[in-house]
């Protein structure tokens, strides 16, 4: 076998071990989803009826389910990357990532197997809260190709997002430690435009929205699942994602080898 096809092999069968292990904690992905279903039901039905009269046109809570649920989605997908820092932590403090080591088996295939898994379970948790929105009244208007974008964009940041907790998770000296380092990635949304528009920001608190990584991200899937174009947007969200992957895999390989050097 070629050492192409004996990576792809051990990665399949590390993502099978996490996918059970995900299988076997049902309650941590119930928490992970029910989450931002919550923040759905809180924005739309207790705040929704002021925030969308705020919008640019006005406004009630139909129009603001509109505006806040691709945000949602985004959350979604933080919220499950949080967990993949803890999974990582606890296989690096309990010593089965020392005992893959001795094995003969791909080295990038251990943390490759997180990836997978997280992607599985993203793609349930967001399927989950997408279909909680359309019954609560959300209608997108993507046609084939918005669609694409959408589900394009979200993996992209699935990706991105996982590869930086399984380094955190990796950095981390315990689990306590990896539950709480990814934090930020719950509260960067809220400084972006997931839930207002940032030109509705103070001067100085827009300029770090509009330059943070979620606000195009959002602002794509957001145009995307609205049926419209996100012209630049895209090339920016695109460009963060490929960016944050490319170095957050390469540091979390490098923290992988140096345990291993150790």
């Amino acid at each position: 076998m070629s050492t192409i096809t004996l990576t792809a092999r051990d990665s399949v069968t590390m993502w099978r071990r996490n996918v059970r292990h995900i299988m076997r904690y049902p309650s941590l992905t119930l928490m992970l989803i029910a989450q931002p279903v919550l923040f759905l039901l809180l924005f739309v039905y207790v705040f929704g009826g002021t925030m969308g009269a705020g919008l640019s046109g006005g406004g009630g809570r139909r129009e603001y389910l509109t505006y806040i649920a691709p945000a949602i989605l985004i959350i979604t997908v933080s919220s499950v990357a949080l967990s993949v820092a803890i999974h990582v932590a606890k296989d690096s403090t309990e010593g089965i990532i020392d005992r893959f080591r001795t094995m003969p088996i791909a080295r990038s295939s251990v943390l490759t197997g997180h990836v997978l898994a997280a992607l599985a379970q993203t793609a349930a948790a967001v399927a989950i809260v997408l279909l909680v929105a359309v019954l609560i009244g959300y209608r997108p208007e993507a046609d084939a190709v918005g669609w694409l974008g959408a589900l394009g964009i979200l993996t992209l940041l699935t990706i991105a997002l996982t590869w930086l907790c399984v380094a955190l998770g990796l950095a981390a000296d315990s689990v306590e430690t990896a539950s709480n380092t990814p934090m930020f990635l719950m509260l960067l949304p809220f400084l972006s435009s997931a839930f207002v528009p940032t030109d509705s920001m103070p001067a100085g608190l827009a300029w770090v929205a509009e330059n943070q990584p979620f606000t195009p991200i959002i602002d794509m899937l957001r145009a995307s699942l609205e049926g419209t174009s996100p012209g630049t947007d895209a090339w920016w969200a695109v460009g963060w994602c490929v960016v944050i992957t490319a170095l957050c895999s390469r540091w979390a390989l490098r923290l992988f080898s140096r345990a291993r050097a150790v």
